[in-house]
This record gives structure tokens, sequence and C-alpha cells, in this order.
């Protein structure tokens, strides 16, 4: 049903080795790379992707897609500043509203793949049309700010000296790493994109599995989006604007299956800090955006045929 855990280490050991062979490299570049300041920054800058990345790994293993999270981070974000200024919610009921607004979305994502059997491919390709444009409509290219203080606790405060938002990241990925690992429902994902026929033979209710990952995808993005707006100070209708490649990237880098059944929250991590790394050392190297984009997919092609030889190694 799925690939022994010999062969998840086996790619996760081959992204670990690139991630120590990179970061030795970067840090040769600038002095700058291996700062304390430095690091927790960018633990700062990839919790939001990060954390959409966790939920996305549930839905890359039972052969799905979601490319409407981006476009749910932003509805989101906006709506968290129109319930809060516009409606006059008091600002933790807008905070929850809004990430319950992410959890309808992905609720929905999951009624159209489920009830209606349409491709999660398409149907979250519509959705992420709808989604933005819903949050631009509503936006109508405005701003919110003025947020009180307590607020940015969530996205520029420190707890230990370590950001607020990574320590969050760490208990998600804890939590995400355990729910598909130890329990019948982490199992029941992989059976669903193993073999989906033969999960629902075995008496597993497939649909409602589809359905509580797409509506826990839209729930993460909508958490998401209240810390990314904790971060920025602000909301606009292009928050997450290509989120959802970034996540996607660092969920296949990590060794998760586009084609199901396969991946591991670890691997998803690592895949995220491989991201991050090259580009904020790319970038304090003097290299320019498309660069640092020629050069992570370089590193995704590498670390997936290196994965895919192995693998095809050890099961000859």
């Amino acid at each position: 049903m799925t690939l022994s855990l010999r062969s998840f280490m086996r790619h996760e050991a081959v992204l670990g080795i690139l991630l120590v062979l990179v970061l030795f490299v970067l840090a040769q570049q600038s002095d700058k790379f291996f700062t304390t300041a430095n690091i927790l920054n960018q633990g700062r800058l990839m919790t939001e992707i990060g954390l959409i990345a966790l939920p996305m790994t549930f839905v890359i293993i039972t052969g799905g897609i979601d490319l409407s999270v981006g476009s749910i981070l932003g509805l989101c974000a906006i709506l968290l500043g129109v319930f809060w200024q516009n409606l006059g919610l008091p600002l933790p009921a807008a905070m929850a509203l809004a990430v319950c607004v992410g959890a309808l979305a992905g609720l929905v994502n999951g009624l159209i793949i489920t009830r209606f059997k349409v491709p999660p491919l398409i149907a979250t390709l519509a959705t992420l049309a709808l989604y933005r444009g819903l949050a631009e409509g509503i936006s109508q290219a405005r701003s919110v700010r003025g947020y009180p203080e307590w607020f940015f606790v969530l996205g520029q405060g420190e707890v230990l000296g370590v950001p607020t938002q990574l320590w969050i990241l760490i208990v998600f990925a804890i939590g995400a790493a355990a729910i598909l690992g130890l329990t019948t429902f982490g199992r029941a994902t992989y059976a669903v994109g193993a073999n989906e026929t033969a999960a629902r033979f075995s008496g597993i209710n497939v649909d409602r599995t589809k359905l509580l990952i797409y509506t826990a995808s839209g729930l993460v993005s909508g958490i998401a989006a209240v810390i990314f707006v904790s971060r920025v100070s602000t909301t606009r209708s292009d928050m997450g604007t290509g989120v959802e490649l970034d996540v996607i990237t660092a969920v296949v880098l990590g060794g998760t299956s586009i084609f199901g059944g396969r991946g591991t929250i670890i691997g998803t991590v690592i895949g995220l800090i491989l991201v991050q790394a090259l580009k904020n050392g790319l970038a304090l190297s003097g290299v320019k955006g498309d660069g640092t984009i020629v050069v992570i997919g370089v590193v995704l092609i590498f670390a997936i045929l290196a994965s895919n030889l192995f693998s095809r190694n050890g099961d000859g």
C-alpha cells in the first residue's frame, strides 16, 4: 500500500545531505547568513508557507492538489479587516470568524471534489479564481490598518527569544506528524492515495477523509492569514498571491509523491527549510529573483531524480 519506512528515510536522508551542503555553500557566500538574527527572521518569514504546507502534505498524499490556498489566505486576510473595522466586531471575534471562513472555503473545495467528482486540479483552480475575486471585490483596493499593539504579538512578537509564529509552526508540525504517522486517519490518508478503490473496499470512508483534509487545508490557510496580517500590520486583497506554488514546491521537494500514497511531514519541513535557505542565501549573495527561481527549480529536479534513482535501486 505504501513504500517502506526505509524508502521514506532514503529520500529524507538525501534531502538532509543536500540541505547541509546548501547551508555550507551559502554560509561561505555571506557572513550574515548564519547569524542568529537572520536565522530567526527566516523562521518568521517561512511560517505562513510552512503552516499551509502541513495540510497540503495530506492533500497530495491522497493524490489531490489544492491550488486555492493562496486565495483563501487573501480572502481571510481581507475579511479579518472587514469584520473588525467595517462591522465593528471585537478583534478576537474577527480573527476567529476569518479562520472559520477559511475552513468553510476548504469545505467547499472538498464538497466539489467528493460530491460532484470534479478533479482536484480543476476544482481548486476554479476556486482559486473565485476566492481571489471575492477578496478583491470585498476590499475594493482598500487596505485596513491601525490594529492594536497586542495583535502584533502573533506576527512580530517573541517567546523566549524565538518568533511567536515559529512556535506555532513547530506545534502544528508536531501535531501533523503525529496524526499522519500514528493514527488511523493517517493510515487512511495513505490508503486513499495509494489505491482509492481498494481503500473503499477496505471500509475506509474515502469521501469523509478527503473532506476533512480539504477543510483542514482551508482552516490552516485562515490561521496563516491572521499571522500574515499581524506580521505586515495591514490587509490587502493581493495577500497570498503565488503562495500555493511555494507550498507545493516545499511538499514535493520533501518527498511527497504527486501520484499519492507517499510522503512525510518531516520531509516537508526539510523541504521548507531548504527552499527558504536558498531564497535567503542567494539574496544575500546578490543573486536576483529570477536566478533564485532557477536554482530552486534545479534543486527540486535533482532531489526528485536522486530520490527516484535510489528508490529504484532499493526496490530492484
